[in-house]
């Protein structure tokens, strides 16, 4: 289900999931140019298209573009109407997103729940540093309050491990995840939940987000503490940073479709 989620987000424009991958093929494919002039919202079917000169978007599957808010269309309007003279799918995170849901998650929303409850078996938060103990203690301060948090919310009481050596989680816990995703099954919250927990590797840094319990920009650098530690102690390059732009600007339009969904 992740290649599907992936091929789809890419469209017929996109063959790599890596951001700057895709950027790089991305620059040696011709763009479409801009071909209208105005972009609008109007109700269609019971939610919200939106328009381009007065016509419907249509996804790469040829369905109509439909969102459940006017909010959430708004945002994809904003994406069409910051174009320029070409039409770069690179820099329209959330008409990506809105693409994946209606061409694939709204057909199979399950299997995209169950991976996100599969990645909380595995999830980032669980894994610590043994060593030094300042990064011991940078993982402490950002990661066990979102465990607090879905101790008292989901009564759900995980297992911590030292290094990357597997460790099972209670089923209990795993349950309690599963039961909160099964609650958030409509399907463009699904899928910006998806998005959101593979870019971290975090499903609960992903749900503590969208339940609105946990801000983007920290989870956001919860998510990468580890990394931080890392470029602290022997520095970065362009093109990691130009990656984690890339990824944080996708991060962040997951969590701005989230809150435009109500």
């Amino acid at each position: 289900m992740r290649d599907l989620l992936e091929d789809l987000e890419a469209g017929k424009h996109f063959s790599d999931p890596d951001p700057v991958r895709r950027a790089q093929i991305q620059s040696k494919i011709p763009l479409p140019k801009r071909f209208y002039a105005e972009v609008s919202v109007g109700e269609r079917d019971g939610g919200f298209a939106v328009l381009l000169d007065g016509k419907p978007v249509r996804t790469p599957g040829r369905a109509i573009l439909t969102l459940p808010t006017r909010q959430a269309a708004t945002l994809v309007a904003d994406e069409f109407a910051a174009q320029g003279e070409e039409i770069n799918p690179v820099t329209m995170p959330v008409t990506r997103i809105a693409n994946s849901t209606v061409d694939g998650v709204s057909k199979e929303p399950q299997p995209v729940a169950d991976e996100i409850v599969k990645y909380a078996g595995t999830d980032l938060l669980f894994y610590r540093a043994a060593a030094p103990q300042a990064l011991v203690e940078r993982q402490a301060v950002a990661w066990d309050p979102v465990l607090d948090w879905f101790r008292k919310e989901l009564g759900a009481r995980f297992f911590l491990a030292e290094g990357v050596m597997h460790i099972e989680q209670p089923k209990e816990a795993i349950e309690a995840v599963r039961r909160h995703v099964a609650a958030r099954i409509e399907p463009l919250r699904l899928a910006a939940m998806h998005v959101m927990t593979t870019l971290t590797g975090s499903a609960l840094l992903a749900l503590a987000v969208e339940a609105g319990a946990w801000d983007v920009e920290t989870a956001w650098m919860a998510a990468h503490v580890d990394e931080d530690w890392n470029i602290e102690q022997w520095g970065t390059d362009a093109e990691a940073e130009h990656r984690r732009a890339f990824r944080k600007a996708d991060m962040l339009a997951a969590a701005r479709l989230i809150a435009a969904l109500g």
